[in-house]
């Protein structure tokens, strides 16, 4: 830490620690009893039955909207063109008008990489983005406005001038000595590999050693620190949560480091609520074809990415989502969440995957917010953003998916993070280009535009308990273009229908297909503010465009 090592930080903070824990029982004790004398705490009225879902209980962040930013290409404040934490703190009010309640930064820990994601120091930050008092005014920024933020943490790998490598390779009398995974003897051959920068140069990257009782302690403090800064217990400086990439139970497969999941991650986020027990993990999965329901059960994470369901929506094929859906929600345990997105970091751009149609950016997009679960907005996806990944050893091939944010009309814009300029083929052949009509300048006044869906569906989210935390159910329908789910909360109701044809599909649902069945009531699309279907014989009358969507309630 700046000026203040882990261990020292630790044994400053243990009197006022234990100090203020005892206050806060007291205070706690004292307020339960008087709750319990005024009937706060007895069980709540039958009348109010109808309000109370019959689900298991819902997951702590299930509320939120996550917005994942690659920090570097998101805002520049100081016109060096990379992005920084002060653009970010600028921009917040962008964010929250969108309907996000939580960012989640990727890594921003000093790094060779321009990704940031191995590690040079794990307690520092990248001082092209600021140093640790302008994070921490970011942080509080966020909480100020009732937001929240979340770091992205890969401390399974260390860069080659990190001083746990640095000092100890080849000095097994290093202090360090057992902090890096070594295969050969007198710490040689490192456990790891070797990679080419988007300026051309080797870095070589090892595994940490994460079973060496100093390493897991060094960690334990280390998550602490970035969750309560001065270990004052206050928390207004710190994350409200982390993002675990690449968690696995063997690392990379190796036998080396084994029993991670129950045996390293699970104690660390175990002793890290010890302090504060709202702290959130979010953890991604290294195997992208699975459900992470391992993670959730022995990991103690909180929430894992919804892998198969964005693979199935990237296919636009109406039987793979439904059956993703479905074995997304039975793999969950309860009380546990997944992030529903459709794309991020590694993965091609949504925008691009479609083609550029219009409709089914909106119907990806609609999918993301409206289906059970916790969204996940990448940087620029509100916008349409474009970009493929290339391929090749080089880390710029992810360049053109982590492009500067689009901001205004032209590339070069105030605020324009392009700190790739020049460097090779993912600026000569970039997808962003002056004028193309995918900028929040462009987009801002245009009701029609793909930023105002994107506001109008989050909006809805956040007025109607039904799509924030309610229950999901397919409805068989023998339309076979169309997908259909009712989503409930106690008397709160709405029905989402999908078009995965190129035509225009008119019928009629089942007439289980809402629970309030009234004929001649019209039903209407919440997403157009229109009378879109209605209500005949007890079934639902529908015409939907290609590609289209409805977001269906009773008048």
């Amino acid at each position: 830490m700046q000026g203040l090592g882990v261990q020292q930080y630790r044994q400053a903070s243990n009197l006022r620690s234990v100090s203020a824990a005892l206050c806060k029982l007291a205070t706690l004790a004292w307020l339960i009893a008087v709750l319990i004398a005024v009937g706060w705490l007895l069980p709540a009225a039958a009348g109010h039955a109808a309000d109370v879902p019959a689900t298991s209980p819902t997951w702590r962040a299930e509320k939120e909207v996550f917005y994942l930013i690659f920090v570097r290409s998101f805002a520049d404040s100081n016109g060096d063109h990379i992005g920084d934490f002060q653009g970010i703190e600028r921009k917040l009010p962008y964010l929250q008008a969108l309907g996000v309640t939580s960012i989640l930064l990727t890594p921003i820990v000093p790094s060779p990489m321009y990704h940031n994601y191995f590690a040079s120091r794990f307690d520092d930050v990248d001082r092209g983005y600021g140093d640790l008092a302008s994070f921490r005014h970011l942080v509080k920024a966020l909480h100020s406005r009732g937001m929240k933020i979340y770091l992205d943490e890969e401390i399974q790998y260390a860069a080659e001038n990190h001083p746990w490598w640095a000092e100890s390779a080849g000095h097994p009398e290093s202090k360090y000595s057992d902090y890096i995974l070594y295969g050969g003897a007198g710490n040689t051959s490192p456990e790891g590999w070797a990679g080419e920068t988007y300026t051309g140069k080797s870095e070589r990257v090892a595994m940490v050693n994460l079973q060496a009782p100093a390493v897991r302690h060094y960690f334990d403090n280390l998550f602490v620190w970035w969750v309560d800064q001065h270990g004052n217990g206050r928390f207004d400086e710190g994350v409200d949560g982390f993002r675990i990439d690449h968690m696995m139970d063997d690392l990379d497969g190796k036998g080396k480091l084994t029993n991670l999941v129950a045996g390293f991650w699970a104690p660390l986020l175990s002793h890290v609520r010890t302090v504060n027990p709202r702290i959130s993990a979010v953890a991604e999965q290294a195997d992208w074809k699975t459900f992470g329901d391992d993670l959730l059960k022995r990991g103690d994470v909180d929430i894992v990415y919804a892998f198969p369901l964005r693979t199935a929506i990237a296919s636009l094929d109406r039987d793979a989502i439904a059956k993703a859906i479905k074995s997304t929600q039975d793999k969950t345990p309860a009380g546990k969440g997944q992030l529903i997105f459709i794309e991020n970091h590694d993965t091609d751009r949504f925008a691009s995957v479609v083609d550029g149609d219009p409709r089914k950016e909106r119907l990806g997009a609609a999918l993301t917010i409206l289906l059970k679960g916790t969204p996940l907005i990448y940087y620029g996806q509100e916008i349409g953003m474009k970009g493929k990944q290339l391929h090749g050893r080089s880390d710029g091939n992810d360049i053109p998916v982590r492009e500067a944010f689009r901001w205004t009309h032209s590339v070069d814009g105030p605020g324009s993070a392009t700190w790739y300029r020049d460097t090779g083929p993912w600026w000569t052949d970039r997808y962003g280009r002056d004028d193309d009509g995918i900028s929040v300048e462009e987009e801002q006044r245009d009701p029609a535009s793909l930023l105002a869906f994107y506001r109008r569906l989050l909006a809805l989210r956040h007025s109607r308990r039904d799509l924030r935390e309610g229950d999901q159910e397919i409805v068989a329908t023998n339309q076979l273009a169309l997908l259909v789910l009712r989503r409930t909360y106690g008397k709160h109701e709405s029905l989402l229908v999908v078009n995965f044809s190129p035509s225009q599909v008119t019928g009629r649902l089942p007439g289980n297909v809402l629970r309030v069945s009234q004929d001649g009531r019209a039903l209407r699309d919440l997403l157009t503010n229109t009378k879109s279907a209605s209500m005949e014989n007890g079934r639902v009358q529908v015409s939907i465009a290609p590609f289209g969507v409805q977001l269906l309630t009773v008048q």
